[in-house]
């Protein structure tokens, strides 16, 4: 089953996970120490990671590691990307305004 990238990250546990993975690559159990949830749980939670493609595995002798997919991340970040640009300029516009509106009433109270 294919899962949709922005419901994986919806989750507050799935984007802590994601932060972790940011500074080294990890074991599913060096994952779950950071939280207050069964090894289980955050197992789910690194499969469903894992099948949308956000996090990555690599056997390093018997131990598992996982690592932030950072190619993924910026299929994330560039579909952001857009709506960052949306709201810079409408408060770039909105500046714009309270300055104009701020220099009205400075004018106004001179006169």
């Amino acid at each position: 089953m294919r899962r949709d990238i922005f419901q994986a990250i919806a989750d507050p546990t799935r984007r802590a996970i994601l932060v972790l993975l940011t500074t080294q690559a990890m074991t599913p159990n060096a994952i779950a120490e950071h939280f207050d949830s069964t090894r289980q749980a955050v197992s789910n939670h690194i499969k469903i990671l894992s099948e949308c493609e956000l996090v990555k595995q690599e056997q390093v002798g018997r131990e598992i590691y996982y690592h932030l997919e950072k190619n993924k991340m910026k299929e994330i970040d560039l579909w952001l990307e857009q709506f960052r640009k949306l709201w810079e300029n409408r408060f770039d516009n909105l500046d714009a305004y309270l300055a104009k509106i701020q220099n009205d009433t400075n004018e106004h109270n001179k006169a």
